[in-house]
């Protein structure tokens, strides 16, 4: 499908009441499950048992794929971490699955993470020539061998993830279990979103609020950008190990990844994507029968678009949710085809229409393209496509799937022919401006739109064959 990828999506949770945590993770992991669908894993410790004792299962699938009642109950304990996985780096391979779970001299360290790292080449290049050997091609694993090697070194496993996080720049929200304690960190940018709720005495860390509802937990805030965050059987304790910085959330969490239930950093993300469509039928009107969206994420658009416009907004596809993943589409014949498998017109409701059809982007315009005449086809008299976000023109060096500007449509074409190639009746993108309303005066990083990134990217270090890369 012609869309932006989805994030990963990171789980933590200590009972310091001992009761097994297995099944809770893996219900927040469900919650999750939309912030990346290609792999997962669960790795869980006995803080009352042998130090260093930790029992992890992951593999490639979704989260009700790798997990059932068996494996469930072979992995039991009162601290644990887990994780969902969509390869923004690495690649889709088996191991690179999370947790990362590492054995060192000081016990068992396992880790969980959200976003990308810009100077991945320059860490991995130096644990390299001081002997380190990998056996993933994730930044991911790069991080869990800075914090066992600083662990050596330092007091607390505290110490150690402050150290490793002043070596990092980039975008994470890293939940980490060491034999005793659940330590979340999130970058000092806010990138990456990370939220800490309660239930009962046990503490949570999660990516998003709605995983915290899926297991009856209260939200009690989100960690703060440049936090570290420890939860042991002492209590909880709050720490800034890194100068503030200027914050920049990404804004593609409220358009499109995070779920529709959840809040982040204070914003509901369904409240912004009402107000974007609102802002998006003011900044470019159209003259319609019906609003529609392109399920799921274009509906909330759509309906601020009616609210906005007055003109009704009613569905016009249908969205078949039993197809499975499809991971082999080698031709673009078979990339279209796997369109209508899953979306199909709602002929009734469109016949004769006007339709504004919203959605959250466009990256190349496969999609849109074929959705455009698949209405048309149904009998629509008119399509016009507005999009709730700003075009892409740059790639995302954060974590969001972006492709190169080579591919993107909004890079190489204008408005005008953006719109042809769609043989849409108009074409509108949300503005830039409107995206700071759209979160309620959030600060926001919009380096995919305007090439204004809250830091300097580096270029990529190239590293010998050999490196795995």
């Amino acid at each position: 499908m012609d869309e932006v990828k989805e994030e990963c999506g990171v789980f933590g949770i200590f009972d310091p009441d001992g009761s097994n945590v297995a099944p809770t993770i893996y219900y927040g992991l469900m919650a999750l499950q939309h912030r990346g669908q290609e792999a997962c894993g669960i790795a869980i410790s006995d803080t009352r048992g042998p130090v260093g004792n930790c029992i992890c299962h992951k593999d490639a699938g979704l989260v009700s794929e790798v997990f059932h009642e068996k494996n469930l109950k072979e992995i039991t304990g009162n601290l644990g971490i887990g994780h969902v996985r969509y390869s923004t780096t690495g690649g889709s391979r088996p191991e690179n699955a999370q947790p990362l779970v590492i054995s060192y001299i000081k016990g068992t360290l396992a880790l969980a993470h959200n976003g990308n790292l810009v100077n991945t080449g320059d860490l991995k290049w130096e644990l390299i020539q001081n002997g380190a050997v990998f056996h993933t091609t994730t930044d991911s694993e790069v991080i869990a061998f800075y914090l066992a090697r600083e662990r050596v070194h330092t007091r607390t496993v505290q110490e150690a993830v402050a150290a490793t996080a002043r070596k990092l720049s980039g975008a994470y929200a890293l939940v980490i279990m060491s034999p005793q304690k659940l330590i979340g960190m999130r970058d000092p940018y806010g990138l990456k979103p990370l939220c800490l709720g309660r239930r009962g005495s046990a503490y949570i860390l999660a990516s998003e609020s709605c995983a915290l509802d899926s297991v009856g937990a209260e939200f009690v805030r989100d960690i703060e950008p440049g936090e570290m965050v420890t939860v042991s059987a002492a209590g909880i304790e709050s720490a800034f190990p890194l100068p503030k910085k200027r914050c920049a959330h990404c804004i593609f969490e409220y358009i499109y990844f995070a779920r529709l239930d959840s809040r982040l950093d204070e914003i509901s993300v369904y409240d912004a994507r009402i107000a974007a469509g609102k802002a998006l039928a003011l900044s470019h009107p159209a003259e319609a029968d019906l609003v529609t969206g392109v399920p799921e994420s274009g509906l909330p658009a759509a309906k601020g678009f009616a609210e906005q416009s007055g003109i009704p907004f009613g569905m016009a596809f249908y969205k078949n949710s039993y197809i499975g993943r499809t991971f082999i589409k080698p031709s673009q014949e078979e990339r279209e085809v796997s369109v209508h498998m899953k979306l199909s017109v709602l002929k009734a409701a469109v016949t004769g229409k006007r339709i504004v059809l919203v959605d959250d982007s466009i990256v190349r315009g496969t999609t849109m393209k074929n959705l455009v005449r698949m209405l048309k086809e149904a009998g629509a008299s008119a399509v016009h496509v507005r999009i709730s976000s700003p075009p892409f023109r740059h790639p995302c060096y954060f974590g969001t799937d972006v492709p190169s500007g080579s591919e993107l449509i909004a890079n190489q074409y204008s408005l005008e022919e953006i719109c042809r190639m769609l043989d849409a009746d108009s074409l509108g993108y949300l503005p830039l401006e409107a995206l700071s309303e759209m979160v309620q005066g959030l600060p926001i990083c919009t380096g995919c739109f305007d090439h204004n990134y809250p830091m300097e990217i580096p270029k990529p270090k190239k590293l010998p064959f050999w490196c795995g890369e």
